[in-house]
């Protein structure tokens, strides 16, 4: 009887799901660096392009490597459909693209990276389409926001770079009753952590940027969801449009979901060490993680993540402090990324958050203190003694 990988354990889909091989057995995954391909006849061509007979046409429409790579991390999300992307924001472009029409209306947490805030306030609008912004933890704010023409929710969580954690099943009740999809960006969490699709979310994407790569190498994204919202949404917009995922970046991300469980398991239990570190020193005023029983949400936490995650975030009052303690770090890296193997922190009002406006920033409670760090597999003991030095800098 042949297994059905649906019945496997986490671990086991990451190394084999989506596995096709060639009639030359290979055991790593092949690597299909074409653009098109070709057909034993023009009738061959026919049936393809028609769709009665199954294959590939076109690298933008599909190709081998990317469909194992997006198998694979459908299998490990629990979503019927995968559809991969060049980078995580073409996939939160798309993925509200897919969902809305000119005279729409979206709802987003207000809690968003500096791009998502751009496409949400800059780009829809131009297309006609209308956003409001709500305090993600605030059910009634989400509730209040509605209108008639309200077609889409939008949240992060956790938020990036404050760790703000949105009770996914509550505010999925609210986007249904109101007749709207809700898409939930999970990078932070991963899927190793948290799964929307099973608390009541639509849709879910991801920045593959991050832990799925996890070795800072290759950009890309993903969408995932149900059959038939990921045809009648997303096939033909991604088909058309274009933003395909190289197949060497879906063979480079394929070797990321090998072990991503086992790195993101090892980093959050050295971010649990950093953080609780930050929080015993003098010199930080707060620190947020997603371990820690002092998180604002700690409740919803427990109810909807399985772990805490690799990333912190810690006010130090100003943004010299904060620029002291980044200058002084030795071992971890000042850089805007996250997820990877190495660790590293930002400032995020003059980086990731620089294009939000300082009234904005404000309202989600970045200040200019606040430092985001990302934990990666370094000694847990080295990272400590490296932010506790920086600290006694800031």
């Amino acid at each position: 009887m042949a297994e059905d990988p649906r019945d496997w354990e986490e671990a086991t889909r990451a190394v084999r799901g989506g596995m096709a091989r060639t009639p030359y057995g290979e055991i790593s995954e092949a690597l299909f660096l074409t653009q098109s391909f070709a057909y034993d006849s023009a009738g061959a061509a026919d049936r393809r392009f028609s769709g009665d007979d199954p294959g590939f046409i076109y690298q933008r429409f599909g190709n081998p490597t990317t469909q194992i790579f997006e198998e694979r991390l459908a299998l490990i999300e629990g979503a019927d459909v995968c559809r991969a992307t060049a980078s995580g924001m073409s996939a939160v472009h798309m993925a509200l693209m897919g969902l809305l029409k000119a005279g729409d209306h979206l709802v987003a947490g207000r809690a968003l990276f500096g791009s998502c805030r751009w496409i949400v306030s800059e780009w829809l609008p131009r297309f006609g389409v209308e956003a409001t912004y709500v305090d993600a933890t605030d059910l009634e704010a989400w509730k209040n926001a509605v209108r008639p023409n309200t077609k889409a929710f939008l949240v992060e969580s956790p938020a990036n770079p404050l760790l703000e954690i949105t009770a996914i099943g509550a505010v999925a009740e609210i986007a249904h009753a109101a007749g709207a999809r809700l898409v939930v960006d999970n990078v932070f969490a991963t899927p190793i952590f948290q799964k929307p699709l099973a608390l009541g979310a639509d849709v879910v994407v991801y920045s593959a940027t991050k832990h799925i790569d996890g070795q800072g190498r290759v950009l890309g994204g993903a969408i995932l969801g149900a059959e038939q919202l990921m045809t009648e949404s997303y096939k033909d917009l991604l088909r058309h449009t274009g933003p395909a995922l190289s197949p060497f970046n879906a063979w480079v991300l394929l070797k990321g979901l090998e072990t991503l469980d086992l790195r993101v398991r090892q980093q959050s239990l050295n971010a649990a060490r950093v953080a609780d570190a930050v929080g015993a020193h003098a010199k930080a005023r707060k620190v947020i993680y997603c371990g820690r029983p002092d998180h604002p949400q700690a409740g919803i936490i427990a109810n909807q993540m399985t772990g805490g995650g690799n990333v912190l975030a810690f006010d130090l009052g100003s943004q010299a402090a904060a620029w002291r303690f980044l200058d002084a770090l030795q071992i971890v890296d000042i850089s805007n990324n996250l997820g990877d193997a190495k660790s590293m922190a930002t400032h995020p009002a003059t980086t990731t958050h620089r294009s939000v406006p300082e009234a904005e920033r404000l309202q989600i409670g970045l200040t200019d203190g606040w430092v985001r760090m990302s934990v990666g597999l370094e000694g847990a003991g080295d990272l400590v003694r490296d932010v506790s030095r920086a600290l006694d800098a800031a």
